[in-house]
């Protein structure tokens, strides 16, 4: 293709949504007063923004997220201002979802990338998830209404509890609180630890779990 083509191919497309997929790997988010997204994850943006690092474990949207090799806070940053903000996660593939007043979803802390300021946040660590994590497993519960954009390595399955899962592929869930088993026959294998050694257990009712086909913390 030519130029031209090239160009027009690949343009922003122009829409009102405050949140959009410009492709898979690629988040198009028009703020108009102030979103929280991953810090490091803009790659451009036009307009008159600004982005404010938020790097303290302590307290509300600071404490966002973790490092699961250190256990110390990752830095997340608000962006706020008018104009136009692209986010990216290492080509990881980002999935869309608009929360209703009364929608909710816990997410793994490593696994949101950006969300609507009108959506209400919780942070958590699982500590019974320490001797898989440093520091335990950090996630966030975000209730609605407004966007949130999350993030999967490869296309995500979305699962009907019951259902036992492997916390290093596990994305998020709703409607359903995951208990942890710790599979003590699988402590040792040649020497090695095991990723199948911890397992959330999702019990039956109401909900669902996302899953990706990748370990992100193996």
């Amino acid at each position: 293709m030519n130029v031209d083509q090239f160009t027009a191919e690949h343009a922003p497309t122009e829409t009102d949504a405050p949140f959009q997929l410009e492709n898979k790997y690629t988040l198009d988010v028009a703020v108009d007063g102030e979103v929280t997204a991953k810090a490091g994850s803009m790659i451009a943006f036009t307009g008159d923004l600004s982005f404010t690092g938020r790097s303290s474990a302590e307290g509300g949207v600071k404490g966002f997220l973790k490092q699961a090799a250190t256990g110390e806070g990752t830095p997340v940053m608000a962006v706020e201002g008018q104009g136009h903000a692209y986010f990216a996660d290492h080509e990881k593939k980002i999935q869309l979802l608009e929360l209703d007043a009364d929608d909710s979803i816990t997410v793994n802390g490593e696994d949101v990338l950006a969300f609507e300021s009108d959506v209400s946040y919780e942070i958590a660590s699982m500590d019974s998830l320490a001797g898989a994590f440093a520091g335990g497993f950090t996630n966030v519960y975000l209730e609605g209404p407004g966007y949130v954009a999350i993030t999967t390595h490869g296309d995500p399955i979305v699962l009907e509890p019951p259902v036992s899962t492997d916390p290093s592929a596990t994305v998020a869930w709703s409607g359903t609180t995951p208990n942890v088993e710790v599979n003590r026959s699988l402590s040792d294998m040649v020497g090695q630890e095991s990723g199948e050694r911890y397992q959330m257990q999702f019990p039956e009712g109401d909900g669902f779990v996302v899953v990706q086909p990748y370990e992100e913390h193996a």
